[in-house]
């Protein structure tokens, strides 16, 4: 999104445990304690999370989770916490930011499980998780209906399609058929981390049956430079949750102001680096390399290309790079730094690329609509970032003209997703404003009219 957002709102990563098939509730005490939920599960696999609660009188300065697992079951990935186990013993930390609980606040911390099994034996702080000195309460399942993980058709869009590939100028399935993804981006995760939540993405994958998620990761602004190791758990969480839900997964390196994607370049081999070591094994994970960049030529954003491809490529052989075009990847619409012609000339050094597109309706007319019709014959695209209102993500609604780009992007199978998932006060965000504190995502009651009518465009999804 092209434009500095200077927002006091503060976004913690606190969430309401969302409503889930096992869970544990903790007894009313008046010390610290730690309830454990299952929020989701698929086949022998499982999304788990723990909330730790200040119920005493002064503050936590530092928190230790510990519990058993029974033989069989195992982690994977594990976000908000630092981890050291040992057998089947499992010792979850806080991290330097949030190891700090007020009283009556809470944190969260989460991981992914494989098996039947939960925690048992769990001690907080050297104490049993339900406070006071009584026994730590037992798991209960709870025998509600379908996972909220499996959409209502039974099959998710990662089950239908398998790893992605580019092949000629469209984006194909595991079996080589060209296919259109559709779906949303999250807002900047320093803000509205508590919109994309695990009961916001269960509305975003079975209500709206969207296939993609983007998680938009700034830099700068408040971002991933000033706390990377932060960061890139988020994300790391992020992947996860989109993948338990069968939903593909852009990450969005957002890179805006300095416009020079360069600017940021060592950065950007640290975080891809680990972000591809640790998911190299998905076949949901899509890249996205440079957001928006402007102010500098195709020349300058290729070389930036050409160096981090190779950091994901010797991770991650299969997966699609996104690569953000000229003039805040407008191919070069918005100014001077070169149209696809230009990039078809020189293009990236590697294979399996697509190159990016944005526009907002109200802003971007009929040139912005020839410049990627005439794109399309040339090049791979991926719309990373849309909207109906004007290039701010705010102001009246242009329905007509987003339809026109829309129904463009039907005919040449050009997958599309919009900016953004939350509450933001801008007309651009699909909910109104106190929908993410509120925790109640679904239906339409709490969205806007373009939350509305995007909704409608997702929930019609292409024919894999």
């Amino acid at each position: 999104m092209r434009r500095t957002r200077r927002l006091l709102l503060l976004v913690g990563l606190v969430a309401a445990v969302a409503a889930a098939p096992v869970a544990v509730v903790a007894q009313a005490a008046s010390t610290p304690t730690a309830s454990f939920a299952k929020v989701s599960e698929w086949g022998s696999g499982w999304e788990g999370r723990y909330t730790i609660t200040n119920g005493g009188s002064t503050e936590i300065t530092s928190w230790r989770v510990e519990f058993d697992l029974p033989a069989g079951t195992t982690l994977g990935s594990h976000w908000n916490a630092t981890l050291a186990s040992s057998g089947q013993r499992h010792t979850f930390g806080n991290l330097s930011w949030n190891g700090r609980i007020a009283p009556g606040a809470s944190v969260t911390f989460g991981f992914i499980g494989s098996g039947t099994g939960a925690p048992n034996g769990c001690q907080l702080n050297g104490q049993p998780c339900g406070g006071g000195t009584g026994p730590t309460p037992t798991p209960t399942v709870s025998p509600t209906g379908v996972p909220p993980t499996v959409p209502p058709g039974g099959r998710t869009p990662v089950a239908a399609n398998g790893q992605l590939r580019v092949c000629g100028r469209q984006l194909c399935n595991a079996a080589g058929k060209a296919i259109q993804l559709r779906g949303m981006s999250t807002h900047g995760l320093q803000w509205y981390a508590n919109c994309a939540t695990p009961a916001s993405l269960d509305v975003l994958a079975r209500e709206w049956q969207a296939d993609v998620l983007r998680i938009s990761m700034y830099i700068q602004e408040g971002g991933y430079e000033t706390d990377p190791r932060r960061f890139t758990d988020l994300v790391h969480n992020y992947i996860e949750l989109a993948s338990a839900r069968g939903m593909y997964a852009i990450v969005d390196w957002h890179m805006l102001t300095p416009g020079d994607p360069n600017h940021n370049l060592e950065r950007a081999r640290t975080f891809f680096a680990e972000i591809a070591d640790r998911h190299r094994a998905k076949n949901n994970v899509i890249y996205e390399i440079a957001n928006e960049p402007n102010g500098v030529a195709w020349s300058a954003i290729k070389s930036y290309a050409d160096q981090i491809i190779p950091v994901i490529r010797t991770r991650d052989a299969d997966a699609v790079v996104l690569v953000g075009t000229p003039d805040w990847s407008s191919l070069g619409a918005s100014g001077e730094g070169g149209g696809a012609d230009v990039i078809a000339a020189n293009p990236v050094s590697a294979g399996n690329v697509m190159y990016v597109f944005h526009f907002y309706a109200a802003s971007h007319d009929d040139y912005y609509l020839d410049t990627v019709t005439r794109a399309a014959d040339l090049l791979p695209l991926f719309v990373t970032e849309f909207g109906t209102q004007d290039y701010s993500g705010d102001g009246p609604n242009d329905f007509t003209m987003a339809q026109r780009y829309l129904d463009l992007f039907a005919s040449r199978k050009i997958s599309w997703v919009n900016w953004n998932f939350s509450d933001d006060f801008r007309s651009g965000a699909v909910f109104t404003t106190g929908t993410c504190a509120a925790g109640a995502f679904g239906g339409t009651t709490r969205l806007k009219e373009a939350g509305v009518w995007v909704r409608s465009r997702i929930n019609t999804p292409d024919d894999f």
